[in-house]
């Protein structure tokens, strides 16, 4: 009989379940057992072999990587940096698990580096090979402190973008504010951005920058000197159009996406494909009028 030894009861009790799911189809998953105390699990010899082995480690494997790689990332949080609050921290965590599950690629490069599976899964195999009781807060501390270690320095870079992200709300609640107190200067706009932006006024003709900067607003450069960008935030503002006709081929690029952010209905996306024949088409209707 094999004890794996714990301190705290729940992760003696998680590990039991994540081990019972694993071996589910065999009759042999009834063997495996907690002790009266509840903080040891006790797994027979006999399934030290073959596909049974292998199953009882990937069922370690699930138990580090989904129940206490998140309670780790937890108690960093709260012991090294005070983060009480367990709304702050799921979206910290989720922070974390984002760029993980590669939705996050600007921050990929700070969390490369590090083969997460292959470090906890050679540490299994060894401990297991070893055909040993073993208390699992040893094994942690000192066979997966590179691992644990390793998720100091995620929940760190987590918590820099998550500040980032609380002043970026911040700030687009700012100029939203801004917006709704503002007179409306102009009905709509075409914008273009591409690699650069370009401004046309509800006729199609395009706007100059030394004309754009006549519209700004100078109480947003001063009162927002760093986050208002004077090329295209501060005169989108300060003429506070009823509708925005936004071309662009990258709609998720961060200026769009501020710009969403801010004026939210207001703003209609369209592929840079489509201003020509808009242009063409208000031309036409236009010339009709006229006739």
């Amino acid at each position: 009989m094999i004890e794996i030894i714990f301190q705290n009861k729940q992760d003696a009790w998680n590990l039991y379940q994540h081990l019972i799911t694993r071996l589910a189809s065999c009759q042999e998953a009834n063997s495996i057992l907690l002790n009266e105390g509840r903080n040891r699990v006790l797994i027979p010899s006999q399934l030290y072999a073959g596909e049974m082995l292998k199953e009882i480690k990937l069922g370690f494997y699930d138990f580090i990587t989904k129940t206490k790689r998140d309670d780790w990332f937890r108690t960093i949080l709260i012991e090294s940096y005070y983060y009480t609050d367990i709304e702050e921290q799921d979206q910290i965590v989720d922070i974390i698990y984002s760029v993980l599950e590669g939705n996050r690629k600007e921050l990929v490069p700070f969390m490369e580096g590090f083969d997460e599976d292959a470090l906890i899964k050679k540490a299994i195999d060894e401990i297991f090979n070893e055909k040993i009781s073993f208390s699992f807060d040893s094994f942690v501390l000192f066979r997966l402190k590179v691992f644990v270690d390793q998720l100091s320095r995620w929940v760190e870079i987590a918590i820099d973008e998550y500040k980032m992200e609380q002043e970026y709300q911040v700030f687009v609640h700012t100029l939203r504010d801004f917006l709704a107190g503002r007179k409306q200067q102009m009905t709509h706009l075409y914008l273009i951005i591409d690699e650069n932006m370009t401004f046309y006024n509800p006729f199609f003709i395009e706007m100059k920058r030394s004309e754009l900067f006549k519209t700004i607003d100078r109480k947003l450069l001063v009162n927002h000197p760093v986050y208002v960008d004077s090329a295209t935030i501060a005169p989108l503002l300060s003429m506070a159009p009823k509708r925005i006709y936004l071309y662009t081929d990258e709609p998720h690029q961060p200026l769009v996406r501020t710009i969403i952010n801010i004026f939210e209905e207001r703003v209609k996306i369209c592929p840079i494909s489509d201003f020509s024949s808009d242009k063409l088409n208000f031309l036409s209707e236009d010339s009709e009028n006229i006739r």
